[in-house]
């Protein structure tokens, strides 16, 4: 299997999502995505700032995809997607199906996890509109990705999101927000103040959820470090780091080296252990609740 870098889901400083990539482009990662996919208001990076990046990534070796925002709301949103289509230097990860409707027959897209597939039939109409590479639903569980890889379309690749908080719904609101009592359009863009998100607690003060503007994310951190040699039976090509803001970098060599030499859930534990902002899970892999935590066969703590 190989290795890929997700984009950025947070509102990072230019400067500092800038030597974000410069490190990328020397880690041990094949794909890297690049651009904004939550929110057009946060401008901090420009076209020309995602191209210039992908550019020097793609010089040190890596396959590039420019990620498109996942809620397209109004003209000028697809604006930005069509420019961002006309660029034409890389391939385009579809995260909309107003995207998938511009880039089909531009040549290869990735088809993004937001755009809901869960059958073989909408995979094979999405590869007839061009979609070489299909990226999972997040919640997916291992019986139904199995089922449909069975019957995917020939030469389409499989990725799965393997590793960080769990992108898990968008909202026209922005939450974030609304949580300093501002409007959406006039926010402050005070997510930046949250370079993780901002944890949201139960009432008993337990982690519940992250709000990341107008995304939701799950509070713990889906980690199928441990689940590796499963994954690679079941036929992903290709599984996905989630950045964040720290410790990315050793996430990606914990599970490069998984890879390579494999690991157990318990090594899986330690390898990333201090590296996760938050508690682990993987249950959605195993057809659980995906908070929760599967060690052994059969057995959810």
């Amino acid at each position: 299997m190989r290795l890929a870098l997700g984009p950025v889901l947070y509102h990072w400083p230019r400067e500092r999502m800038l030597g974000f990539y410069a490190e990328a482009a020397e880690a041990p990662v094949e794909i890297v995505y690049l651009g904004e996919a939550v929110c057009a208001r946060r401008r901090e990076m420009r076209l020309d700032d995602w191209l210039a990046a992908a550019r020097i990534l793609a010089a040190g070796g890596k396959e590039v995809v420019l990620s498109s925002q996942a809620l397209l709301e109004s003209e000028a949103d697809l604006r930005a997607l069509r420019r961002l289509a006309e660029a034409g230097a890389f391939c385009i990860e579809a995260n909309d199906l107003s995207a998938v409707g511009v880039l089909a027959g531009r040549g290869p897209f990735v088809a993004g996890p937001h755009l809901n597939v869960y059958n073989a039939r909408t995979l094979a109409l999405l590869a007839r509109l061009g979609a070489a590479r299909w990226v999972a639903p997040v919640e997916i569980s291992r019986a139904q990705l199995e089922a449909i890889a069975a019957d995917r379309p020939p030469g389409l690749e499989i990725e799965l999101f393997a590793h960080g908080r769990l992108p898990l719904a968008f909202s026209a609101r922005c939450f974030t927000a609304r949580h300093y009592n501002l409007q959406k359009d006039d926010c402050g863009f005070r997510c930046m103040d949250h370079p993780d998100g901002l944890p949201l607690q139960t009432a008993d003060g337990d982690p519940f959820l992250v709000l990341n503007g107008i995304q939701t994310q799950s509070a713990r951190v889906y980690a199928l470090l441990g689940d590796l040699a499963a994954v690679a039976c079941s036929g992903v090509d290709i599984v996905r780091i989630s950045p964040q803001a720290h410790g990315t970098f050793e996430v990606l060599r914990a599970y490069r080296n998984a890879l390579e030499r494999g690991a157990s859930r318990s090594s899986a534990d330690l390898h990333l252990a201090g590296h996760a902002p938050d508690e682990t899970c993987n249950g959605y892999w195993h057809g659980v609740a995906g908070l929760e935590r599967v060690r052994t066969e059969g057995q959810a703590t």
